[in-house]
Formats: C-alpha cells, sequence, structure tokens
C-alpha cells in the first residue's frame, strides 16, 4: 500500500527535471525545509543535470545487458532537488531505463513520503537517492543506493578513518563522478538486476 500511494505521486524523469529547472529560477529548493544551504545546491545540481543528460553515455557492450532485458521494471527514486549525489545518478539511471521500453523510472521526493523511505534507511538514515525495483505488480524485488559501490567505499572508509566527511572530501567524491561517467552505476545495476527473480513481463 505505501508503494502505491507513493507511485501515485510520482513523477517522470521529465517533469522532475523540469521542477529542479523552477526551483532553481525561484531560489527554491524542494523538500519541506529551506536553508540556504539546500537552495545552493539546488542551483549547483541544475547545472550538473543539464550536462550529464547530455554527455552520459552508456557504452555499447554494456546497453546491450539493458536493451535485452526481458522483463518489466519500474524504477522507483526517491531524492530531493538538493541531493549532490542524486545529481550525477538520476542522469545515468534514466539513460539506463531509455534503453528498453519495458524499463520505466520514477521519481518521489523524500519529504512527501517518509512511510515510502522509512522502509530503505541505510544504517538508521534517511540517505538518498534511492532506486527500488519493483515489478508489475509493484512488489519490491531489490533496492540501490544512495551511492555507487566504489564511492560508498570511499565514503565508509574517509568515515572510518576521520569520523565525518570534509567539504574537500566532498569535492574529491564529485571528482571521482565526474571521472567514472556513470559507469560503477551501469556495472552495478547489471549485477543487481541478473540477481533478480524471474519475473513474467
Amino acid at each position: 500500500m505505501i508503494i502505491r500511494d507513493s507511485l501515485l505521486k510520482s513523477v517522470s524523469y521529465e517533469t522532475y527535471r523540469h521542477l529542479i529547472d523552477k526551483y532553481e529560477a525561484e531560489g527554491k529548493s524542494s523538500g519541506t525545509e529551506q536553508t540556504e544551504d539546500r537552495i545552493h545546491y539546488t542551483a549547483l545540481n541544475q547545472k550538473r543535470y543539464k550536462r550529464l543528460d547530455k554527455t552520459i553515455v552508456i557504452p555499447e557492450d554494456k546497453a546491450v545487458f539493458f536493451k535485452n532485458y526481458p522483463h518489466s521494471l519500474c524504477l522507483l527514486v526517491i531524492t530531493e532537488s538538493w541531493c549532490a549525489d542524486a545529481a550525477q545518478i538520476l542522469p545515468v539511471v534514466h539513460k539506463i531505463t531509455e534503453l528498453n521500453p519495458k524499463l520505466t523510472m520514477k521519481i518521489v521526493f523524500r519529504d512527501e513520503n517518509e512511510e515510502l523511505m522509512n522502509l530503505f534507511l541505510t544504517n538508521g538514515g534517511k540517505a538518498i537517492p534511492i532506486v527500488i525495483f519493483l515489478d508489475l505488480q509493484d512488489n519490491v524485488l531489490a533496492y540501490w543506493g544512495s551511492r555507487p559501490s566504489t564511492a560508498k567505499k570511499m565514503v565508509d572508509d574517509f568515515k572510518a578513518a576521520h569520523g565525518s566527511l570534509t567539504p574537500e572530501f566532498k569535492e574529491d567524491l564529485q571528482k571521482w563522478y565526474n571521472q567514472d561517467k556513470g559507469l560503477t552505476i551501469v556495472d552495478d545495476f547489471i549485477q543487481l538486476m541478473q540477481t533478480l527473480p524471474s519475473i513474467d513481463s
């Protein structure tokens, strides 16, 4: 029921992108809490989305897996406009779903979907983005997030050594995303989708 309720509130990637542009133009952010930081990151992310929508390419040797994927899936993403990781991840997810009409992408905002978010906590926290893999009956088959596997390890290792993330580390993480060009996300998704149960499409 929680999944279905959230799906009713979901938007397409195109609509989400229009909303990001609108927030940036109005000097706002999504979410219940409007802070200077969140407004700043929303504006920064708008530029990232714009750039990555144009530049992200799924390599053909990887794209063939998604093109030939035989089952229908909905990739339901929990996010907010200010999330820096989301701005690097969602354009890649969108490019993946464009490769096969059986793959659809829907987006919901975290603060508007608290019950859903609480089902997919990371170490007890509301880390985003989360990508939930659903079948046609809205059953949860798997979920992924809130970072690509390599980035997650970088963050975990840094936290173990230093306690919390520094602005310098966050900058390094963004540099890693730019160099990786979405390839780790693509590999993570292939690995995950290969383990999904064989469902009727």
